[in-house]
């Protein structure tokens, strides 16, 4: 299928994107990658009547980091990039590891990760690692800048808290933290599909005990929630996996996190999923918090 009939923009600045957004309104759509609005445009699950293409603006595409600062990537900085970033992958080891999960090597040379986050699908992985790490996504219009927590960003599938004619231009997450370590992994029918189900989690070890334990979910669950899972496992060893209190977490995180059924899967087999991963995941985080030497 083709595109429904539209208005293609190309501006050469960001100011010159925000005025045009700010005429068109919501009949506009902002296109930086495409890795997600081409397929549906093709389709034509969406329809717009203008697209803004931002992806020939110059100076957009830096990823910065700094040990007190964290990492700042701008809104055309692809998944490879992002993810070959050795500072990047030094202050916050996760977004490299969740960037090698997503999709396949041609739509990651291509997908932008602010673009991913903004999209807000609950199957991609970014989606959840922002939510867990606490970012803020810095947005742009005709009326000035303006920072959007994590926890704010979300409104519901495919749905977030940008204005219609604002454009999100970078991404901030924290940095690492001693004794803090963080994992992700996930179940997809082949290296690279959307996953069936995907956990992330960032685990807080003292003296080789779990001392604070969060996670997101993907594909189950809702969008932009964390749950704590602190009390749970207060106390469980960070070096040990047969730790009861691992045993007993994937059946708490079964009673916890909804899943859905779709032609991939039944709820109650994504429930297992849940299960067995989150324990799975969870651990990893732990042992990811150990010093070098005592993993």
């Amino acid at each position: 299928m083709k595109p429904s009939p539209l208005t293609y923009h190309r501006p050469s600045s960001v100011e010159d994107a925000c005025r045009i957004l700010s005429e068109v309104s919501h009949e506009g759509k902002v296109l930086a990658g495409g890795q997600s609005l081409i397929p549906l445009l093709s389709m034509r699950l969406a329809a717009p009547a203008h697209i803004v293409d931002i992806g020939s603006i110059p100076n957009l595409d830096s990823v910065t980091s700094s040990e007190g600062g964290g990492v700042t990537f701008q809104a055309l900085a692809t998944h490879s990039v992002l993810a070959a970033d050795e500072g990047a992958r030094r202050v916050q080891p996760l977004l490299g590891r969740a960037l090698q999960l997503v999709a396949h090597p041609t739509i990651r040379n291509r997908g932008t990760t602010v673009g991913s986050i903004v999209h807000a699908d609950p199957s991609a992985e970014m989606p959840a690692v922002l939510t867990l790490l606490g970012g803020n996504v810095t947005v742009q219009s005709v009326r000035g800048t303006r920072e959007i927590a994590s926890e704010d960003l979300f409104a519901g599938p495919l749905e977030s808290t940008l204005e219609s004619d604002e454009i999100a231009v970078s991404v901030s997450v924290p940095g690492t933290e001693d004794g803090v370590g963080t994992a992700v992994d996930e179940i997809a029918r082949r290296h690279g599909d959307y996953a069936m189900v995907g956990v992330v989690a960032r685990v807080r070890v003292v003296d080789g005990v779990v001392a604070g334990a969060h996670m997101t979910y993907v594909s189950a669950g809702e969008l932009g929630q964390v749950v704590d899972y602190s009390d749970v496992l207060a106390g469980a060893s960070a070096t040990d996996s047969r730790d009861p209190l691992w045993r007993s977490l994937g059946e708490i995180a079964r009673e916890q996190i909804d899943t859905e059924a779709d032609i991939h899967g039944t709820a109650r087999y994504r429930s297992q999923l849940v299960s067995a991963l989150t324990a799975r995941v969870g651990f990893a985080a732990a042992t990811d918090a150990l010093p070098a030497g005592k993993r």
